[in-house]
C-alpha cells in the first residue's frame, strides 16, 4: 500500500466491474449487486478498488453485503473501516436493524455487536433478497445488529 491513505466513496456506475471482479475472486456472491449498486461504497487506493460493501435495504431493515477486500490489503483493518462507513450510512437512514449471512466472518462481526439468530427472526423484507432466497447457503450464520 502507498503511502496515501485509502478513501472510501459510494460506489458509481463504472464500479460495478470491479467490484464484481473483487467478489468473484473471493468467492463472494454477486447475484443481486446490480441491482442495490446505489447502496454500496467502494474503498479506493490511488484510484484503484481495493474493497467495497453494500447495503440491501428495505425500509428500515438492511442486508449487509459483500464486505470485501483484496487479499493483498487484508489485516489492515481496512474491513473495519468499510463497516464503520456502511454502519453510519445505515443510521442516516434511519435502518434501525441489519442482518447478515456470512459463512467465515462471524468473529469480525461478533465483535461489532452481531449476534447470531435464527434465520426465521429475519425480518420478512429482508430475507426476501436473493442472498436469503438462493444465494447463501442454509450453512451460512445469519446475524443481527440492532441500531
Amino acid at each position: 500500500m502507498s503511502s496515501a491513505k485509502p478513501t472510501i466513496r459510494p460506489a458509481k456506475a463504472g464500479d460495478l466491474n470491479d467490484i464484481m471482479n473483487l467478489l468473484k475472486s473471493l468467492q463472494l456472491p454477486i447475484a443481486g449487486v446490480e441491482d442495490h449498486l446505489r447502496n454500496f461504497s467502494v474503498l479506493l487506493n490511488e484510484n484503484v478498488a481495493i474493497g467495497c460493501v453494500g447495503l440491501e435495504v428495505y425500509g428500515s431493515k438492511a442486508l449487509l453485503r459483500s464486505l470485501a477486500v483484496t487479499p493483498k490489503m487484508q489485516g489492515m483493518g481496512l474491513g473495519s473501516m468499510l463497516y464503520e462507513a456502511a454502519a453510519e450510512t445505515a443510521r442516516q437512514r434511519g435502518i434501525d436493524e441489519i442482518y447478515l449471512l456470512t459463512e467465515t466472518a462471524e468473529r469480525f462481526f461478533s465483535a461489532r455487536g452481531f449476534q447470531t439468530i435464527s434465520r426465521e427472526l429475519v425480518d420478512e423484507k429482508v430475507k426476501s433478497s436473493v442472498e436469503f432466497r438462493a444465494v447463501c447457503p442454509q450453512s451460512a450464520v445469519c446475524m443481527r445488529l440492532i441500531l
